[in-house]
């Protein structure tokens, strides 16, 4: 059994498939997640981040890539959700019910995950509950999940749940005592179909993930070994009135395995509110950026944030600023370090002072000049064998991209791209940015691709 002591005497469920299921080495394992993450599905910026996921629960190797697409979602609820109610299904062990771990702690080779005392204490009193450490001491489907999430959200506390013999209503009332606000995560583990040919498998599966996005309970645990679980979670998704989305669905055929007999992974997730960034987000974050600009020049007070989540959500923007059609100065974030409000406040100041190619803006120019605010989607890494392949993926009008060379990086909005048209001219300026020597080979580089939502004051706030 996987159980160990703290130094305070405290029961840790310790790692029972670190290095066969996901590598056992630190470094190994950060560097494995990021890669998947990099590579995931892409997306556009949504307002929300999940409340719930389902993602599968094989070796990294097979399935780490599907679930990559719904952890990439949740890097957005860094800082906010501080809480995850993980479910999976029991593979080797009977349970009668949702089991507990009788543990203090998960452990990881990224770190210790501490066990919601105060949660895990509100649903013992449900018949349904159980304690079995022996459910969970070698328990994979919850496991695999750990490093993702500890990759994404950072530090957080852990309601893992082994779930057996028991009904999705009695799954859906724990899930409900636990659903909590913007601070909780559900997450559901389970695989599709197993071990069917593979196009056996994609027509089964797409009738699964078909069923998963329309709230069908129905599902066998033919479909999908987490068939309980998942039936559960969707009980109270439709209750909530959450909009479902499949972001990926493959198989081990796709991934790492043969085509004779598969596994199916599929990753969905469900949200609440808006699911898509419109004007009205727009008008916002113009406002902001022009009250940010003015207050600066002491021509206004400071803006004022409203306390809505979705401005409190990490994102990566740029501000730009233009007078007569000519650029006046763009400042911006590559990466989502900081909350989205801040981020268009922080941007604009600095684009109006700080760019290093323009003199400060002054009030004379500040009652002329246009805003734009774009909001950068993840960047994604971009396989390329040769210069000659990269140029036929990139898409003009639509990348954004960063270019990446012996320490030096520069990044394009997609809207350079309406000054340079062409794939290899857009590139050459590109290395020209980044101070990258021309003869520098195109494979010595790495190139990642995000899209960003725009959004202008000459177009009325409207998304572009």
């Amino acid at each position: 059994m996987k159980l160990g002591l703290s130094p305070a005497g405290e029961k840790i469920r310790r790692p029972a498939v670190a290095g066969m299921f996901y590598p056992a080495d630190r470094e190994t394992l950060s560097r494995e997640l990021s890669e998947m993450l990099e590579q995931s599905v892409e997306d556009a910026p949504a307002p929300a981040f999940p409340k719930i996921v389902i993602v599968p629960h094989a070796g990294y190797i097979y399935s780490g890539p599907v679930a990559a697409s719904a952890y990439d979602r949740l890097a957005a609820a860094r800082g906010i959700a501080t809480r995850v109610v993980l479910l999976g299904p029991a593979h080797r062990v009977h349970v009668r019910g949702l089991a507990l771990p009788g543990a203090a702690a998960f452990d990881t080779p990224l770190g210790r995950i501490p066990i919601d005392a105060a949660a895990v204490e509100s649903i013992r009193g449900f018949p349904q509950v159980v304690e079995s450490p022996q459910a969970h001491a070698q328990e994979h489907s919850l496991e695999v999940q750990l490093p993702f999430l500890q990759r994404v959200l950072g530090e957080f506390t852990l309601v893992p749940l082994v779930v057996g013999e028991t009904t999705a209503e009695a799954v859906a009332q724990v899930i409900e005592r636990l659903w909590g606000g913007p601070e909780t995560l559900i997450v559901i583990s389970s695989d599709l179909s197993h071990y069917l040919s593979y196009d056996e498998a994609t027509r089964i599966d797409a009738i699964t993930a078909g069923a998963i996005v329309g709230f069908d309970t129905g599902i066998s645990h033919e479909q999908a070994c987490g068939a309980t679980p998942v039936a559960g979670a969707l009980l109270v998704a439709r209750r909530h009135g959450l909009n479902g989305r499949r972001l990926d669905l493959r198989n081990s055929g796709d991934t790492a395995g043969g085509k004779g007999r598969v596994v199916g992974y599929g990753s969905f997730a469900f949200s609440e509110g808006d699911t898509k960034f419109g004007s009205a987000h727009g008008r916002t974050l113009l406002g902001l950026a022009r009250a940010a600009i003015g207050a600066a020049l002491g021509s206004n007070a400071a803006p004022v944030i409203e306390d809505e989540l979705w401005l409190k959500i990490a994102r990566a923007t740029f501000v730009t600023l233009k007078m007569d059609g000519n650029l006046r100065g763009c400042i911006g974030s590559l990466e989502a370090r900081r909350p989205l409000g801040e981020d268009v406040v922080a941007n604009a100041r600095t684009a109006a002072l700080k760019d290093p190619r323009f003199s400060p803006l002054t009030r004379r120019e500040f009652e002329a000049v246009d805003i734009e605010v774009s909001l950068l989607s993840a960047p994604r890494r971009v396989l390329f064998e040769d210069h000659a392949d990269l140029i036929r993926q990139l898409r003009p009008g639509e990348d954004g991209i960063i270019l990446e060379c012996d320490g030096r990086r520069a990044t394009f909005l997609p809207q350079v791209w309406e000054a340079l048209p062409d794939p290899e001219q857009f590139l050459a300026h590109l290395k020209q940015k980044a101070e990258i020597p021309a003869d520098v080979r195109t494979t010595r580089c790495k190139v990642l691709r995000y899209g960003a939502l725009k959004w202008s004051e000459t177009q009325s706030g409207s998304a572009t």
